[in-house]
């Protein structure tokens, strides 16, 4: 396959610049991603396509290491109802 081919296929793109979070630690905004997504489902639905944006964020933005730990500790804690944030619309 072409790298034409692939860049046709493939859309690369990373979360834009968000002023409540100017310096170069993304953890916070990681986190706020993380809790936007899943207020925005209760809100709307899995299918609302806005909502999708706000999980490419936290995906994009959340160093390696979080995927893997971070991001499973905290979905345990929403299952556990013991989450550190509201989740609520």
């Amino acid at each position: 396959m072409s790298d034409s081919d692939l860049s046709s296929k493939y859309v690369l793109q990373t979360a834009g610049f968000d002023a409540r979070f100017p310096n170069t630690n993304q953890t916070r905004h990681c986190f706020q991603n993380y809790t936007d997504y899943f207020k925005c489902v209760a809100a709307k639905g899995d299918d609302f396509a806005p909502c999708k944006q706000f999980k490419r964020a936290y995906n994009s933005l959340c160093p390696s290491q979080y995927t893997s730990l971070t991001i499973a500790k905290w979905d345990d804690q929403r299952e556990n109802g013991t989450f550190p944030a509201s989740l609520e619309p």
